[in-house]
C-alpha cells in the first residue's frame, strides 16, 4: 500500500499502526532499549526484527528483552512471527486470527513481505465489537444499510401492514394446511383420542429447538464466520441428538400410560422434529437475506409454520404406521 493511498474499509490496512518498535537482526538488546526509552512508540508490546530491506524475520516480546544480557543480538532471541496478514485482508479474518492464536496484535506485511506495522489490540477489540453488532443486526433482519435498519418502525402503520401482512398470510395458509392435515387423520384421532394430547408438546418443542438454534448461531457467528455447510451439518447432528434425548425421556412415560404404539409414534416425531427444526431455523433467515429480503418479518412466521407442519406430518404418519 503506497503512501497517501487510503486503505480499503474493513481491512487490516484501515487499522494499521505503523509506529511500532523494529530492530535489525544484529542490533543489541541495549541499543533497542535505549531507543525505546528515548522515543517510545505507540505500540511496544513486541520488537519486530526485520532484514536490510524491511522484510519481517521474527519478533520478541519487549518484556523478554529486559531479562536478556545487554550485548545479546536481538535476532538471537527472536521467535518466528505468527501468521501475518496483508493490508487488504478482511478485518474479520484478522480478528479471528488473533483469537485463534492468542495474539495481542497482528503483524501486517506487504505482498513482497515487507513489514508495515501491526493491527493493535485496541483495534482488534473494536473490530470484534463492530462485527458482533453487525452480525446481530443481520441475523435479526437488519440489513447493512442504516436506513433499512430504522425503516421498519419509522414508517406509517399502513406501510407496516403492507410489509408484515404477506408473511402472516403465509403463516395463515400454513395453519390452514396444518388443520387440513389433522382433519385427514380424523380417523386416527377418533380411534384414539390420546393421539391429540401430544400435538401441543411436539409443536412447542419444535419451535423451542429452532429458537435455540437461532440464538446459538448468532453468538457463534459473532466471533467466527464458518461456511453455511459446516454450521448446517453441526446443527443437523445437534437437532438429531436433542430429539433423541427428549424421546428417550418421553418414551417410558408414554409407554406406561398410553401403550407402545403411541410411545413409538411420539418419539419418532420428536426426533424428526428436532432435526428439521434446527435446519429450518438456520436456513430460512440465511436464505431470505441472500435473496435481498428482510428476514425480520418473514423468518419467524414462515419457519414456525414449516416446523409445525413437518412435526405434525411425521407424527400422524408414524401413528398411522404403527397402528396398521
Amino acid at each position: 500500500m503506497s503512501a497517501g493511498t487510503p486503505p480499503i474499509r474493513e481491512t487490516a490496512g484501515e487499522h494499521l499502526l505503523q509506529d511500532v518498535l523494529t530492530a535489525s537482526r544484529n542490533e543489541t538488546v541495549a541499543a533497542v532499549l535505549r531507543r525505546l526509552r528515548a522515543v517510545p512508540p505507540q505500540s511496544f508490546a513486541h520488537v519486530y526484527v526485520v532484514d536490510d530491506i524491511g522484510r519481517l524475520l521474527g519478533q520478541v516480546p519487549t518484556g523478554r528483552l529486559l531479562a536478556m544480557p545487554d550485548d545479546t543480538p536481538v535476532g538471537a532471541c527472536a521467535a518466528a512471527p505468527p501468521t501475518a496478514v496483508d493490508p487488504a485482508t478482511d478485518q474479520e479474518h484478522v480478528a479471528s486470527l488473533a483469537v485463534d492464536h492468542s495474539l495481542e496484535e497482528v503483524p501486517v506485511v506487504s505482498v513482497e513481505g515487507r513489514f508495515l506495522g501491526v493491527v493493535p489490540a485496541s483495534a482488534l477489540i473494536d473490530i470484534l465489537r463492530r462485527e458482533h453488532i453487525e452480525d446481530m443486526r443481520r441475523f435479526v433482519g437488519v440489513l447493512k444499510e442504516d436506513e433499512r435498519a430504522t425503516h421498519a418502525l419509522q414508517v406509517t402503520p399502513l406501510r407496516r401492514l403492507y410489509e408484515r401482512l404477506p408473511w402472516l398470510l403465509v403463516g395463515l395458509a400454513g395453519s390452514v394446511f396444518a388443520t387440513a392435515l389433522m382433519a385427514r387423520y380424523e380417523h386416527v384421532l377418533s380411534a384414539n383420542v390420546a393421539v391429540a394430547f401430544f400435538v401441543p408438546a411436539l409443536v412447542y418443542l419444535a419451535d423451542a429447538i429452532g429458537t435455540q438454534t437461532e440464538a446459538a448461531a448468532v453468538r457463534y457467528m459473532s466471533f467466527r464466520h464458518p461456511s453455511l455447510r459446516s454450521l448446517l451439518l453441526g446443527e443437523l447432528a445437534t437437532g438429531f441428538l436433542i430429539g433423541s434425548a427428549l424421546a428417550a425421556v418421553l418414551f417410558p412415560l408414554v409407554y406406561l400410560i398410553y401403550g407402545l404404539q403411541l410411545a413409538v409414534a411420539a418419539c419418532v416425531a420428536l426426533v424428526v422434529a428436532g432435526t428439521t427444526a434446527t435446519t429450518t431455523a438456520l436456513l430460512l433467515p440465511w436464505l431470505l437475506y441472500r435473496l435481498g429480503i428482510d428476514p425480520a418479518f418473514g423468518s419467524g412466521p414462515v419457519s414456525t409454520i414449516v416446523q409445525d407442519v413437518l412435526s405434525l406430518l411425521v407424527y400422524f404418519w408414524a401413528v398411522s404406521l404403527v397402528a396398521a
